[in-house]
């Protein structure tokens, strides 16, 4: 069983009105699959109630992390802020990784 060296919780909080977001949202789903694609991602979801969403990462580092978060385009538009969490997965689903 290998564990990833870093493990991040994105705990993302809108800073503008959900029709703001809306606009942005294509692209942001396109950011996701892109970060799916490279295997950067492993789970995401909008927060309930609708203030936000939340994903969960695998990189290298943290630094590698906000690299890839800074090219979304609730980023760079400015519509959310970001608290990332670095945890040790000392537990987890088999394959949960793969």
């Amino acid at each position: 069983m290998t564990i990833p060296k870093s493990v991040f919780v994105v705990d993302l909080n809108y800073v503008v009105t959900l029709p703001e977001i809306d606009a942005h949202i294509p692209g942001h789903v396109e950011f996701l699959d892109q970060c799916y694609e490279a295997g950067l991602f492993l789970a995401s979801g909008a927060k309930i109630p609708r203030t936000g969403g939340v994903i969960i990462a695998s990189a290298p580092s943290r630094e590698s992390l906000e690299a890839h978060l800074a090219q979304d385009p609730f980023h760079i538009n400015g519509v959310a802020e970001y608290k990332i969490t670095e945890f040790q997965a000392k537990k987890h689903k088999p394959n949960f990784f793969d």
